[in-house]
């Protein structure tokens, strides 16, 4: 089988019915796809497939064959990250970043899909990725900005009403 992953062709040894997981990771070293529940659902595990987010833990690889698969490595670099990635950074939007490469995927398909920069639909958007580290309300907040936007200035994270800056000596 021959599968593409952000936009670069690979023949697959594994059987058909293994996961997309199991071949991203184990035999094309894509990290960035984590291996959370297993079951589908954390969201850890979410690629795009032609455009559309799905668990790959759920996915056997054989559905991929004709269809583009895209990783969060496939969105942007990190001297040109994606409108997405810069609104996480920005945003401080992640933690452990665990969980981040499948809701950044998700929320990629959310925007692209016309999705709007009301909260309460973009926490619907991502209802389905657990994430242990945060309460979810700068990942709400990133996904949300980037629906605005598509640049931001990634020498600072945004300021809300919850950062407290301490100044110490006239520095910042």
């Amino acid at each position: 089988m021959r599968i593409e992953v952000n936009g670069a062709g690979h023949n697959v040894t594994s059987p058909p019915l293994a996961s997309l997981l199991t071949v991203l990771r184990e035999e094309m070293d894509v990290t960035s796809v984590k291996a959370g529940c297993e079951s589908g659902g954390c969201g850890a595990c979410t690629v795009l497939i032609d455009g559309q987010p799905r668990r790959s833990c759920l996915t056997p690889v054989v559905t991929a064959v004709g269809s583009e698969v895209t990783t969060v490595e496939g969105l942007g670099t990190p001297d040109s990250p994606s409108a997405i990635q810069q609104s996480f950074i920005h945003h401080y939007a992640m933690q452990c970043g665990f969980c981040t490469p499948g809701l950044v995927v998700a929320a990629t398909a959310y925007v692209n899909g016309g999705g709007s920069d009301d909260l309460d639909s973009v926490a619907e958007a991502i209802s389905g990725h657990v994430c242990r580290c945060t309460g979810y309300n700068k990942i709400l907040e990133a996904v949300a900005a980037a629906v605005k936007s598509s640049e931001f200035d990634l020498s600072s994270t945004a300021v809300d009403k919850n950062t407290v800056v301490i100044k110490t000596g006239g520095a910042v």
